[in-house]
């Protein structure tokens, strides 16, 4: 499985079917308008979520008419991949500031993913995080202004239990929103620094026993 980064809350994540084809499948998060000040390059996908309607979650027209989009909760298997949708709120006022937003869980290659979307509540619900289950790695905005800040993630990380935690929705260069920075996030859970890769490439029998394990990846979309 490899898992890129393009900046605020967009990942590709590519993965091989079960079939003894091992075919690969492509699945985008969160693509977003250039409006943001980031341009996303040339890619191609079999699968997108999307987590809201927000310009920076939302441009499912980037990609061709026939690939199949996912834009509501609900349980969903495609190409041998398991995505479920739970619908969260975008705010702490039940999302009268910011309406809905939907969380995520997809599992593929016997590895569990988690994208909280454009979350803003202060926890998550028991149900909520019944549905979520036991996650390997968890993609979390930190940058706070639209989502929660990094005191704030620190406190769903504690809930979630990740393997692995991959920070996302917050300051990078070029971006035109402004949110905190990824510092910010790291100081809340006492990171004194994290290694940052341009992307992160793993199997099941590589995931990290023991100690959680904090990886932020370099966003490889380039500046509008």
């Amino acid at each position: 499985m490899n898992i890129t980064w393009y900046g605020q809350s967009c990942f590709k994540i590519t993965t091989q079917s079960k079939k003894k084809s091992r075919e690969s499948v492509s699945l985008v998060v969160d693509p977003f308008s250039e409006k943001i000040g980031l341009k996303l390059p040339k890619m191609e996908a079999d699968i997108v979520l999307i987590t809201h309607s927000h310009d920076d979650h939302s441009n499912k027209d980037f990609f061709k008419k026939e690939t199949f989009v996912i834009d509501s909760p609900g349980e969903y298997e495609l190409r041998d991949i398991f995505i479920e949708g739970i619908s969260s709120f975008h705010d702490k006022e039940k999302g009268k500031e910011r309406g809905l937003n939907t969380i995520y869980t997809i599992e593929t290659e016997e590895i569990r993913i988690c994208h909280m979307g454009d979350f803003g509540q202060e926890e998550l619900e028991d149900d909520q995080l019944k549905k979520i289950g036991e996650i390997d790695i968890l993609m979390l905005p930190v940058g706070g202004v639209y989502t929660i800040n990094g005191q704030e993630a620190k406190k769903i990380i504690s809930q979630i239990e990740p393997r692995i935690v991959i920070p996302m929705h917050y300051k990078v260069p070029g971006l035109k929103i402004d949110l905190n920075e990824l510092e910010s996030f790291l100081k809340a859970m006492g990171e004194k620094k994290a290694t940052s890769q341009e992307k992160l490439s793993l199997q099941k029998k590589n995931l990290p026993d023991g100690d959680m394990s904090i990886i932020p990846l370099i966003p490889q979309a380039k500046n509008a």
